[in-house]
């Protein structure tokens, strides 16, 4: 049957697509919205992506000496692009998957999927000032540092910080968007739109 001999399509399929609209906006309507369950997920998964890039960058790092005799600037760039790339990424695959799981609204997806990192974060360093330092795990595990002091390198790491946020803000978006377009491809075959 060609597309025009459908019965629910006029010669310019104008019917068909109407009623295909309607029946998702219907969904939409019903379905629609933040699920913040999906945004969850999403989270676990861009830190779990964030946490295996981040292992991979060290370790191409180690293995192929590429901050061995680099000064504490080009190393600190070095680390904030790194870093900005590994966020941009994770958060990109986080809100793809929330976008997935909810159908509907993925950028809304994406930004809930930031929201949600956002206020983990916020409880963890206020959980860190409340218990104090001998709680503070990250400090016993003697990680590698940038050797430069924590005073001097206050300003570079509010930039690096405002930056990681829009990185992975703009990673978020685009992920959750990306996520919905596999759903709107579906409805566009099951409608035969």
């Amino acid at each position: 049957m060609a597309r025009t001999d459908h019965p629910l399509r006029g010669a310019d399929g104008t019917a068909r697509d109407a009623a295909s609209r309607e029946a998702v906006a219907v969904q939409q309507s019903e379905f629609g919205g933040v699920k913040w369950g999906a945004a969850f997920f999403g989270w676990l998964s861009a830190t779990g992506l964030a946490v295996l890039l981040l292992a991979l960058v060290s370790a191409a790092d180690v293995a192929l000496g590429l901050t061995e005799g680099a000064s504490a600037g080009e190393v600190g760039l070095g680390g904030a692009v790194a870093l900005l790339v590994v966020l941009c990424l994770s958060h990109l695959a986080g809100g793809y998957v929330a976008g997935r799981m909810a159908r509907f609204t993925g950028m809304r997806q994406g930004l809930a999927v930031w929201l949600v990192g956002l206020v983990v974060v916020l409880l963890v360093s206020g959980a860190a000032a409340l218990l104090g330092s001998e709680y503070n795990v990250l400090a016993r595990l003697q990680l590698p540092r940038i050797p430069v002091g924590e005073g001097t390198a206050t300003t570079a790491g509010l930039v690096t910080l405002a930056a990681a946020a829009a990185a992975s803000l703009v990673g978020a978006l685009l992920g959750g968007g990306l996520g919905t377009r596999y759903h709107r491809r579906v409805d566009r075959a099951g409608f035969g739109a």
